[in-house]
């Protein structure tokens, strides 16, 4: 009888352990919650409110461990899962998984998980970037020779298209692992890019010069400048003026000039010798917008200029300096030094205009020096933007070809392996010097290699001469995500076709910028 007795006693025991364990466990609704993904940015709002209704959407790719599988997932997370290790509960802390990381803030997912181990398991990144830079792909295709486990999507997009998609595209169930992101306020806002200063860390990228990383900060309140790092450069982008030898030759040039006074009589004396001055291009964005900044660097101060970019209280653009710099830009276009047919010029067309010797300037960047040296050889040059007064100190647009990660990205890890390994092998330092012309950042006591007497060369050697003067300066076009698209663009066109005046240019520019923060 005891015996008996005793057995039901363990079997109610039993029961109640049981039925208490059900109570705790997370019900279904509990373990939904932080999967709601962050909304896009403008003016992809709509696509954000999509992904939003869906659980399974890209939020999930940082949360995928069921409650139930709360063990087993902190066991069997990968190295190049940082999202899954973050939120992976340890076995001997079951209640974890209802308390999960915000996934408001998509730095913590990977804080918890960085490793600078590439992992052996086989990925495809998903690679969004602008066509025009085959430099890329390359890098891609060298690591995947050096690594074939990791593999290449690469998706294409042009400058302005790449600006307005990225935030529906980062939002989506499918976003980018790595995309090129020259504009990041709207995207670090909206939680869509993930925190790379834990990586930073881990990596010693803190080592590196802090300098390229300004522009690539942005604090809680939305401004550039300092806070968390959220892109990198794949090349470090330089801007200023090439030139045909042959055609200069002609007018008396012999070396670059030395103030913009010097400069515009350059043009002039092309003109009057029938010599297109000025190659550029306006369509389908402006492409006048790099001629015009070049001029407006050297009126309005830079620290000004990049805390209008970086979204600074308090600043604007349509400032008397500007109005001065716009009314001297506005002499070039009444003086015919751009082609009449300017506003119907694409960007491959003017590249091919300069290189068939048909005009004697070309403003433009770097990343042309291979194309264009290897096109035009040694009859081609490039001098950095003359100062307004001789000896004046250099000021130039000049900034990280910026990357960044995806907030969601499921090969986080993978893809910041990728940058640091674009900073500091050897063939991929190559491959950004020699075909895009570009210094490749990284540590500072890596060599530098490249030939002596090329073009590439004489781009490499103005980056030491703007540093030592701290004259870079950020894009313009990068203050916001459409201010080139929807701003710029038409007003520079009506510019160029004499139906705005510079007050209405600046006044216009500063107009969209004030619409699109008010977004």
């Amino acid at each position: 009888m005891f015996r008996h007795q005793r057995s039901w006693l363990v079997l109610g025991a039993l029961l109640t352990i049981a039925l208490l364990g059900a109570c705790n466990a997370p019900g279904p609704e509990k373990a939904s919650e932080p999967v709601t993904p962050p909304p896009a940015a403008s003016p992809a709002e709509d696509a954000a409110e999509d992904a939003a209704d869906d659980p399974a959407e890209p939020a999930e790719t940082a949360e995928t461990a069921q409650p139930s599988e709360t063990a087993e997932t902190a066991e069997s997370a990968e190295p190049s899962e940082p999202a899954e290790t973050a939120e992976a509960a340890q076995p001997s802390e079951p209640a974890a998984p209802t308390e999960p990381a915000e996934p408001s803030e998509p730095a913590e997912p990977a804080a918890a998980g960085v490793s600078t181990e590439l992992t052996s398991d086989p990925v495809t990144l998903v690679f969004y970037l602008e066509p025009n830079f085959p430099y890329l792909q390359s890098l891609g295709d060298e690591f995947t020779r050096q690594h074939p486990n990791v593999e290449f999507e690469y998706r294409l997009e042009q400058f302005a298209a790449l600006m307005e998609n990225s935030p529906r595209l980062l939002a989506s169930d499918d976003p980018p692992d790595i995309l090129a992101t020259p504009s990041l306020i709207d995207l670090v806002k909206n939680d869509l890019l993930l925190n790379l200063d834990p990586y930073a860390e881990a990596f010693g990228w803190d080592a590196w010069p802090q300098s390229i990383y300004v522009g690539s900060r942005v604090d809680e309140n939305g401004i550039r400048g300092t806070g968390p790092l959220y892109g990198v450069g794949l090349g470090y982008q330089i801007t200023g003026i090439f030139y045909n030898r042959t055609l200069a030759a002609q007018i008396g040039m012999t070396e670059p000039p030395k103030t913009l006074g010097e400069l515009d009589a350059l043009l002039a004396t092309a003109e009057e010798a029938g010599i297109q001055p000025i190659i550029g291009f306006n369509t389908p964005v402006s492409g006048t917008a790099f001629p015009y900044q070049i001029v407006l660097n050297q009126y309005v101060d830079k620290d000004y200029m990049n805390d209008w970019i970086y979204q600074r209280p308090g600043s604007v653009f349509n400032t008397p300096e500007a109005l001065e710099a716009t009314e001297h830009f506005n002499d070039w276009v009444e003086a015919g030094y751009f082609q009449p047919d300017v506003n119907a010029i694409d960007y491959v067309t003017h590249l091919g205009q300069f290189a068939d010797g048909e005009g004697l300037f070309m403003f433009n960047g770097d990343w042309e020096s291979a194309n264009i040296g290897g096109q035009m050889g040694d009859n081609v040059g490039f001098f950095l933007a003359p100062p307004l007064e001789a000896g004046a100190p250099y000021v130039a647009m000049s900034k990280p070809a910026s990357f960044s990660v995806a907030a969601y990205s499921p090969n986080a890890d993978t893809a910041v392996f990728f940058l640091d390994w674009a900073h500091t092998d050897p063939t991929a330092r190559r491959i950004i010097i020699e075909e895009n012309g570009q210094n490749p950042g990284g540590p500072p006591d890596l060599p530098i290699p490249v030939t002596e007497g090329t073009l590439v060369a004489q781009t490499i050697a103005a980056g030491p001469v703007l540093g030592a003067d701290d004259g870079a300066v950020d894009f313009i076009a990068n203050a916001t995500g459409a201010i080139l698209s929807a701003v710029m663009t038409p007003e520079l066109q009506k510019l160029l076709a004499g139906e705005q005046t510079p007050q209405g240019l600046i006044d216009a520019i500063q107009d969209g910028y004030e619409d699109q923060l008010a977004r």
